[in-house]
């Protein structure tokens, strides 16, 4: 079986996630990087393909050099992972998909909600898969938490509150001059209208729906811009409202001193509840109406097939952030390969609904924070 051939859009010197998202892809040995436009500066571009050991005829000066040469290729790419700002999601993506090269993109989908719609659209009719790196929906306890959640063992679902704990722009650190990630987040034509809550809110919003199972219909939202002289929202709390009438909490911030990657999820049912931290990943805590507390571990044998699949180690042995980031590439490579259904991997509809966060709390809370539909 030929290892997958990806190219990657974004990625270049300066990037967190590129790396990331190579790491990822190559871990389990059925994906190769050989392409990729990584910068919007040709010579950057070069500089980050010699950096990833990739043919220098293969760093190109732009995604759609890059696909007019991949075209016509024997060894073409198979796929391409956009890990840019979010305002050139939507046309790399485009440009990708009728080009015919499937897609796997960083949240959140695109910039805007208008984007987003524009997109699903896109997808609904392109000939190959487009797929989004919602990264925690590759822990495996994220997808035995939700297992459980999908078998009754919680009972009706009652309340859901999920946090997203960061504080790395408690400082207005985008002004300094030496941080592009922090530049191109709060800045509205690279980001989108949302700041914090396009960046993490989304996370803590997709982890929230995955695992209940639940789809939200209506928030009430607090975006507020803390740090003086920043334009987009750095802290955000939000009420919701679940599809079964089930209240839920949102907290997400980027300002709390002390955060580090603090994305946690409780879901409480009638029956029990449980408990799941990203800074403890490996455990997963389940609160029983008569008293008991049980503690789920990675790799145990009581997990269920999903979470077994997702788990390379014995118990014991901790996986974390990359190997939930290879999952979602694994799950990716098997439907291409058209020997799996991908179905944990977060579709253009999650991307969508992600996108609709955003604008709903965005209008919400400019409105004074009364409870708005979401806007799909």
């Amino acid at each position: 079986m030929r290892r997958l051939r990806m190219g990657m859009i974004g990625g270049g010197p300066g990037s967190f996630i590129g790396g990331v998202h190579r790491i990822a892809a190559e871990l389990d040995g059925e994906i190769e990087l050989v392409a990729g436009a990584f910068s919007a500066d040709a010579a950057k571009s070069a500089e980050a393909g010699a950096k990833y050991g990739i043919d220098a005829s293969r760093a190109y000066p732009s995604y759609a050099a890059m696909f007019a040469a991949e075209a016509e290729r024997s060894d073409r790419i198979d796929f391409v992972t956009i890990a840019t700002p979010n305002h050139v999601h939507l046309p790399a993506a485009r440009a990708a998909l009728s080009s015919g090269f499937a897609v796997m993109s960083d949240k959140p989908m695109t910039a805007t909600l208008a984007e987003a719609r524009e997109l699903v659209r896109l997808t609904a009719t392109a000939k190959t898969a487009y797929r989004l790196t919602y990264t925690y929906t590759g822990y495996p306890l994220v997808r035995e938490a939700r297992r459980m959640v999908a078998d009754g063992t919680l009972g009706v679902i009652r309340k859901v509150v999920v946090e997203y704990s960061q504080g790395w722009l408690a400082e207005p650190v985008e002004r300094s001059g030496t941080n592009k990630q922090a530049e191109w987040r709060s800045d509205p034509r690279r980001s989108g209208e949302g700041g914090c809550i396009g960046d993490i809110g989304v996370h803590a919003f997709n982890l929230a729906e995955f695992v209940t199972g639940r789809r939200v219909q209506a928030i009430c939202a607090d975006l507020n811009s803390l740090v003086a002289g920043r334009v987009l929202d750095d802290d955000c709390n939000i009420l919701m409202r679940f599809d079964n009438g089930a209240p839920g909490v949102l907290i997400a911030s980027q300002i709390e001193i002390g955060g580090l990657n603090g994305l946690r999820l409780r879901v409480y049912g009638d029956k029990a509840a449980l408990d799941w931290s990203q800074e403890l990943p490996n455990k997963l805590t389940v609160n029983y109406l008569d008293g008991r507390c049980e503690l789920r571990r990675a790799g145990g044998g009581e997990l269920g097939a999903d979470a077994k699949a997702a788990t390379r180690l014995p118990m014991g042995h901790p996986e974390g952030y990359l190997e939930a980031f290879a999952n979602l590439y694994r799950d990716f490579a098997a439907l291409l390969r058209g020997t799996g259904t991908a179905a944990l991997v977060p579709a253009a509809d999650d991307g969508l609904r992600g996108m609709a966060l955003i604008a709903t709390a965005v209008s919400s809370s400019r409105a004074g924070g009364g409870w708005t539909p979401l806007i799909i």
